[in-house]
């Protein structure tokens, strides 16, 4: 039994080859994004735009960036802007993607990469087509912390693995737009994809499912659950709420013993491996930096596209398209839709 867990392969994100960088969106998220990307690598943010001009100059002005545009289509046809951050509400992620790649750019699209597998398909197919890069920004699967347990799997330090836990809750104000059941609301797509992707990730998608959702005053889902199993026996128990925050925890069971992520275990922080029937337990710690980690996704797609990938092998679309497949699945069992989806 090895008595240290394996270091984290990450590369240096400083060493990441610059591009210029243009975001769809003007939003929390974008904020986050364009702040540790530009503290922690040397990439460029050249353009920023939103269908809100003023608020795309004052995005612009917050951070120096030098173009602001009142579109999502000037900002896809700026020939200065190599990649794009598609960074808008979930409804928005397919259009924007799909202008972004038909004007020949290479696009990271914040998660979900759809609001269902369809249209993660189309932009995957449509990326393929025009040889551009095309990744999901989970950004989970980009930290050391994930690189650990990529490792801890490839050497079968868990033995067989059968079982998968992983839960995301958090409480949000009443104003929020994850209460709003036009902007495909509901915890699923914003929390619910954490840990759907770490079962569908460790486990494969399953080949069957069992579900069941609490719906929330404001009109959309509360919280879900679900029971995935993949045919082998293995099972993973996944859990997402809106009504309050959870240990947002994550554990892979086998027959040596359970690596635990304490929560959030979609962010940077220790892995803890527990042996079976005793012995010692031996942690990887990280620090605790939350989303300032959201650089590792933007330098690993820098180093994808200038080495001619169109996906990178750490979030490929196939697992993207897996998960949202998952949670279509979810949703058809607990009669949870989203407007305009099938648009």
């Amino acid at each position: 039994m090895t008595t240290v867990l394996p270091t984290p392969r990450t590369p240096d994100p400083r060493q990441a080859p610059s591009l210029r960088w243009g975001v769809m969106g003007t939003g929390w998220i974008a904020d986050r994004f364009v702040r540790s990307v530009r503290r922690h690598t040397t990439q460029q943010f050249v353009a920023v735009s939103s269908r809100d001009h003023d608020r795309a100059r004052d995005f612009a002005d917050r951070f120096g960036i030098p173009r602001a545009y009142g579109s999502y289509e000037d900002l896809a046809a700026d020939p200065g802007v190599d990649v794009v951050y598609v960074a808008t509400g979930h409804a928005d992620h397919l259009p924007c993607a799909r202008t972004g790649i038909e004007h020949g750019r290479h696009v990271l699209v914040e998660k979900p990469l759809g609001l269902n597998a369809g249209q993660a398909t189309e932009l995957a197919e449509l990326a393929a087509a025009r040889g551009v890069f095309c990744a999901e920004a989970l950004w989970s699967f980009f930290l050391p912390r994930y690189d650990v347990v990529r490792q801890v799997l490839r050497d079968g330090l868990l033995g067989d693995v059968h079982t998968v836990l992983a839960d995301c809750g958090e409480h949000f104000d009443p104003e929020h737009r994850i209460m709003r059941a036009d902007l495909a609301g509901g915890p699923l797509l914003d929390l619910g994809t954490y840990p759907v992707s770490f079962a569908t990730w460790v486990l494969g998608e399953p080949t069957t499912l069992l579900a069941a959702s609490q719906p929330h005053p404001a009109g959309v889902h509360g919280q879900v659950g679900a029971v995935l199993s993949d045919g082998l026996g293995r099972q993973a128990v996944v859990h997402t709420t809106l009504f309050g925050d959870t240990p947002t925890t994550a554990s892979i069971s086998g027959t040596r013993g359970t690596l635990t992520l304490p929560g959030p275990f979609y962010q940077p922080g220790d892995v803890l491996f527990t042996p079976n029937g005793g012995g010692p337990a031996l942690c990887g710690t990280e620090p605790r930096t939350a989303h300032e980690a959201l650089f590792f996704e933007a330098a690993e797609v820098a180093r994808c596209i200038v080495d001619g990938r169109t996906q990178t092998p750490l979030r490929p679309l196939a697992d993207s398209i897996a998960t949202l497949r998952t949670m279509d699945a979810v949703r058809t069992r607990c009669g949870i839709s989203y407007p305009g989806e099938g648009e």
